[in-house]
Parts: structure tokens; sequence; C-alpha cells
């Protein structure tokens, strides 16, 4: 069993490193009812990349508690043909914030890893033990080992230093808010954009990525926002802890029902020339589960909210290029 610690947000400055994000945002949403101050940054304001900005901020607001949502992201395209970006960034973006915090003295960070840490052929559901156990997914390697880095980092401060540090691996997250851009996007987004679109053209056909084959597993962000809170006031312990729903669904069956809640009466097709990623990706959420947590909303229902929200904002959701989430 995981340990258990109760930390208690009650009357606490609470920073949420990257809150203008998908997850972020969701975070900042969620932190409403926990009676906690929430200081947030203005990009303008902090370059998360420069350890001097980030200790001047870290010195000014003293924060008791810090969610580490900051990160460069984007889809298997951004990932391909931008690797130094996503190594970089993500490394100083992580370690600034991190060592800031042991030296500020922070009383719990929780930093936000990914699935797509884990090896390529990781067992499945995929436990938190099989970290670094084998090679990763080529076409995101370089997020991945960036991730990895700030997990460890946790880990190695909470065992030279003390510090109450956790690392929590969300699955793929989607919802309201999304980056809708079609070259750096992730797969719900895209599929959505594409489906409205094909829609709203009367396009006989919409072309899906890869063979629809591969299973991924999505949880939408406010239930992710949720996890990573109970993590914050329920999670100690140097391993990370998984986030999910536990369950997956096959590509093809994502764009079928994607399809049906857009309204798009035309085919779908597969675009085996295009790579699927990793062929199957679930995370093992028994340890969370183990502490009390679950995921609500369900795919259904999530997609139906997202795309509402899309289908209100899409002009700007579209114009959302590749931000710090």
């Amino acid at each position: 069993m995981p340990e258990r610690n109760q930390y208690s947000l009650a009357g606490k400055r609470v920073w949420v490193a990257g809150h203008r994000g998908l997850v972020g945002s969701a975070i900042q949403r969620r932190l409403q009812s926990e009676n906690c101050e929430v200081m947030t940054a203005p990009r303008q304001r902090l370059d998360l990349r420069d350890p001097a900005q980030v200790d001047l901020w870290m010195r000014e607001v003293h924060p008791h508690a810090v969610f580490v949502a900051a990160a460069k992201v984007g889809g298997i395209h951004a990932n391909d043909t931008r690797p130094g970006e996503f190594l970089y960034d993500n490394l100083m973006i992580e370690a600034n914030v991190i060592d800031a915090a042991r030296r500020h003295r922070v009383e719990k960070l929780v930093f936000l890893g990914s699935s797509c840490i884990y090896p390529r052929m990781a067992p499945q559901p995929i436990p938190e033990t099989a970290l670094l156990t084998g090679p990763l997914e080529s076409t995101n390697q370089w997020y991945a080992i960036a991730k990895i880095a700030g997990l460890m980092l946790c880990q190695a401060y909470r065992r030279q230093h003390g510090c109450d540090f956790v690392s929590v691996m969300p699955t793929n997250l989607y919802g309201p808010g999304d980056n809708f851009d079609l070259q750096n996007s992730h797969v719900i987004p895209a599929l959505l954009a594409k489906f409205h679109t094909a829609k709203v053209s009367g396009s006989p056909t919409v072309s899906v990525w890869g063979s629809g084959r591969a299973q991924r597993e999505f949880l939408h962000v406010d239930d992710a926002a949720d996890g990573i809170v109970f993590a914050m006031k329920q999670y100690s312990d140097e391993p990370p802890i998984n986030l999910g729903t536990g369950q997956e669904i096959p590509i093809a069956d994502l764009a079928e029902l994607t399809g049906e809640i857009v309204g798009y009466r035309g085919r779908i097709t597969f675009d085996t020339s295009r790579p699927d990623g990793t062929p199957r990706k679930v995370v093992d959420t028994s340890r969370l589960r183990g502490l009390g947590w679950q995921a609500r909303i369900s795919l259904r229902d999530g997609l139906k909210e997202t795309y509402a929200w899309y289908a209100e904002n899409h002009d700007s959701a579209r114009q959302g290029a590749l931000a710090h989430h």
C-alpha cells in the first residue's frame, strides 16, 4: 500500500505553475473549494526556464504548496520535429521550480509527469514499477526523458533533504481548453476538430492517423485535477503514482464515438502511413484506488462537454498553438 499522509490546503498559499494550461487551469478550478489562496504568475512576468526569475518569484510569494503543471507539451508531430525544445524547456522548467521549492522550504510539492514516461512495450496495465525497464517510444522520448528527470529530482530531494515532494503520472488527458491545433494536438482534440470541419464542409470522408487498432486510455482534465489535489492531500511516498481511469478504447472506436457526438455522417478511413505510436497504453491505477480515489466522468460525457466547448470557442482554440501547459 502506498504511504498516506494528511496534508491540509486550508489557509495555505498554493502556487500553480503552468496555470494557463489544460491541467493547470483545471487544478485552479478544483482548488476553489479548498479554502486556500491560489498564486499564479503570468508568463510575461515569470519565465520558468530562468532560474533567477523563479527564485525571485518564490522569495516574494513564499508558497506553502506547489503544483508543477507547467510543461511544453504536444502530440507525435510536435515531439518528433522539435526534440531540442521539448528536452531543454522541460528540463529547465522542472529543475528551476523543484530546486527553488527545496531552497524556500515549500511544505509539499506535486510534480506532474506523464504516462508516456513508461517503456514502449511496458506490461499492460502499466504499473509504476515499469519505469526505466525498457526503451521509450521513440516519437516522444525527448519529452519522456525530461519528465523522468523531474520525477527523479523529486525522489532525490526527498531522499537527501527530506522534502515532501511527490510525482503523479496522469494518462492521456482531454477536456475544455485543450489545444486543437491539428499539427500539434493530441488525439481527442485532433479528432474533434477534424470531424467538426468535415461536418461543416460536408466532406464525405474523414481520415484518421494510423491503423485505428492502437488502444488508449483517456482521463477528463477535471477528474485529473481532482486526483492531483487528492494526491497533494493524501499521498507521500517516493515512487510516482499513476492517475487514470484504468479503461481503454481502440482509436477506431474513439473515432466512431467522436463522429457520433459531433454529428458527422460520412465515412471514416485510416491512414496507415501515419504512425500509431505505442500499441497499447493503459495505466494500473490500483495504488491510487487503494488510497480511495477514482475517476468519475465517463468518456462519452467528457467528449460531449469538450465538443460543446470547442464548437463555441473553436476559432480561438485552433489558434491556441503550442503553449507551456
